[in-house]
């Protein structure tokens, strides 16, 4: 199992796509270095838009170049790329169903030492809730690059996160993207654990140690959360004797919301691993953040045998 930075990948994705199309452009919000669409920046300086701390102008640009045939890519933290500019994303982008890509980095607790002013909590929830807009969630490198490369030229506006850390793959290497598609990562007839991003490594985790009591774990990655294919999730939790859902967010609005709204009217016990109704805080590590706030495998392995005792 190779571990990769989904930053990194992106970064370097987007240089590929940018050799192969002339129409694609980058915008960043003075975070390049960090977003690492500083490698855009080297190669297509004519083409990489630097746009200062200004979300709200980068994404009005960004619509107004979509207009005139180009095909931006937007690049800010998570937390600023869709709370800054969401009144932008809404108006000039989701409207009239343009076709920019947002990417918000450095999503969840990932930014463990800036904080709650820097750590995106809620920013799936807002992107799910706007008309139009496709919203994902990769769980590593391999799908990182995947999904980078399909959403140039997806028909609409997408919003795309992506942590600050390295992560283990968990997705076959050049697996296709495909737009509301679910992917059985581990299969087990006893409780199935939906998740996402970097929460799918740790539900696998979660299930490596509930193997040894005897304990099967069904893992199923749901990075695309809008649109999604609600029979399949359903059909993935069918027989199980309960559901987890996994994520690196608020508990509202994201992948929680989703899976409670693909069940409801099934009795089926179900738990909820992700952030109470509450922002991030500072920390000596982003380890340190995940055993605070209740995102680890060992925390997903009690969720798991909860339902499966209940």
């Amino acid at each position: 199992m190779g571990i990769q930075n989904p930053r990194e990948v992106y970064g370097r994705t987007l240089v590929e796509l940018g050799r192969e199309n002339p129409d694609i452009v980058v915008l960043e919000a003075d975070l390049g270095k960090s977003t690492m669409t500083c490698y855009f920046e080297q190669e297509f300086p004519d083409r990489f838009f630097e746009m200062g701390i200004a979300e709200a102008n980068m994404t009005s640009f960004a619509a107004g170049l979509s207009l005139a045939g180009k095909i931006p890519f937007t690049n800010s933290f998570a937390v600023f790329a869709a709370g800054r500019a969401y009144d932008q994303i809404r108006q000039g982008i989701c409207i009239a169903g343009l076709k920019v890509r947002i990417v918000g980095s450095s999503c969840g607790l990932s930014d463990f030492g800036d904080g709650s002013t820097h750590q995106s909590v809620e920013d799936v929830a807002i992107m799910r809730a706007i008309p139009n807009m496709t919203v994902l969630v990769p769980a590593d490198g391999n799908e990182t690059r995947v999904m980078t490369r399909a959403i140039a030229s997806y028909p609409g506006p997408v919003y795309m996160r992506l942590p600050r850390h390295d992560l283990p793959d968990v997705m076959p290497a050049g697996e296709p993207f495909v737009a509301g598609k679910a992917h059985l990562i581990r299969d087990g007839h006893d409780v199935v654990v939906f998740a996402n991003g970097p929460m799918v490594c740790q539900a696998l985790a979660a299930a490596d140690k509930l193997a040894r009591e005897g304990i099967s774990l069904r893992v199923v990655n749901v990075s695309s959360m809008k649109p999604a294919d609600k029979a399949a999730l359903v059909a993935f939790a069918q027989r199980m004797k309960g559901v987890v859902t996994a994520e690196e967010h608020s508990v509202i609005g994201g992948l929680a919301s989703l899976i409670q709204e693909v069940l409801q009217g099934q009795s089926i016990p179900m738990k909820v691993i992700g952030i109470d109704d509450r922002f991030g805080q500072s920390a000596h590590s982003y380890e340190d953040l995940l055993q605070a706030y209740g995102l680890t495998s060992d925390h997903i392995a009690a969720a798991a045998l909860g339902v499966f005792e209940s």
